[in-house]
């Protein structure tokens, strides 16, 4: 694995502080009814994709998640002004504005989505597994998905093949404690979900989702695996501070519990070695908090100002066929 170095914590800060600006604005335009439909934020969560990143080989390596996929893709390569005027459903978007919050996607950065289907991207994951395989791209694919999803009869389905073929896959659950609004414990009768990969002869555990040098060394040490050996499986314990979605009043939680998992902030914690190992003065963290928030708002001028899509263009992305027969009436 690459040395975790003053740089990388540097990187670590700037990039997690960012996700979390950046969903912290989309939150706001919400509101305001600039981004419509469902909006599903990762505020606590940037651990696992920092520590994912750091083990991640970005030149060939590929992810797929969930709903909640707005940084994701930001930190495999897509610039973010495109991802919010995704969510503002304009043209300039990664999907011209059609795919909106639960559906990013860049076949370009090798980040296949952005999936609104719980569990849905599960066997997809492995499919572009096998298909890396198939052509011996020695690559592997991150297959990411929460708990809840964790629950569907397609992961076993997946999880079944997968070993069968021994595709190049690392299924991680990002368990952050609830499944919408139930809690792991109530879902089955147990909570350690990594063990679910054990009945297949699958190499599983836990990891800290919490911290991203736990997460990247867990992280590198799978993928090295998958790569050579076929899948390997991580429950990766985090947590979410905001809501299930910008709907959620978050009853089934007190406020007790998300202060005390705030006492250990991804970026809280990364932002304490720096300090502590004297990486950067007081002025250079306040300089990039500065660029942080113009940053943000560069993506946001961009999203505002960016023109919404021919409604034409929803035929045509469609169907292929100019004439096609069915089509009663154009925009």
């Amino acid at each position: 694995m690459k040395e975790i170095t003053k740089e990388t914590y540097i990187n670590w800060y700037k990039d997690m502080l960012f996700w979390r600006k950046f969903e912290d604005k989309l939150a706001a335009v919400y509101i305001q009814q600039k981004v419509r439909g469902f909006l599903h934020l990762y505020n606590g969560q940037e651990a696992v994709l920092a520590g994912a990143l750091h083990a991640m080989d970005l030149t060939k390596d590929k992810m797929i998640t969930a709903y909640r996929n707005h940084v994701q893709p930001i930190g495999m390569g897509v610039d973010p002004k495109r991802v919010m005027a995704e969510l503002y459903g304009k043209e300039t978007g990664t999907s011209h504005g059609m795919g909106g919050s639960m559906h990013i996607f860049s076949k370009e950065h090798r980040f296949y989505g952005g999936h609104g289907i719980v569990g849905g991207q599960i066997p997809l994951g492995a499919g572009i597994a096998f298909g890396d395989k198939y052509k011996g791209n020695d690559a592997v694919t991150l297959t990411c998905f929460g708990d809840g999803a964790a629950r569907q009869g397609s992961l076993h389905e997946t999880f079944n093949m997968a070993m069968l073929w021994k595709l190049p896959v690392v299924f991680v659950v990002e368990n952050n404690g609830y499944a919408m609004g139930t809690s792991v414990k109530r879902t089955a009768n147990h909570e350690d979900i990594w063990k679910l990969g054990l009945g297949y002869n699958m190499p599983s555990k836990p990891v800290d989702g919490m911290n991203p040098v736990k997460v990247a060394e867990a992280m590198y040490e799978a993928i090295e695996h998958a790569r050579k050996d076929g899948p390997y499986f991580l429950e990766v314990k985090t947590y979410r501070y905001r809501g299930h979605s910008m709907s959620d009043a978050q009853h089934y939680r007190t406020k007790d519990e998300v202060a005390e998992y705030k006492k250990i902030d991804p970026i809280t914690q990364v932002l304490d070695v720096i300090k502590k190992e004297k990486y950067a003065t007081d002025d250079e963290i306040k300089s990039w908090d500065k660029a942080v928030k113009e940053k943000v708002a560069e993506c946001e001028k961009f999203a505002e100002e960016s023109p919404y899509p021919n409604k034409q263009a929803l035929y045509d992305m469609v169907y292929e066929q100019e004439d096609y027969p069915f089509v009663k009436h154009r925009l």
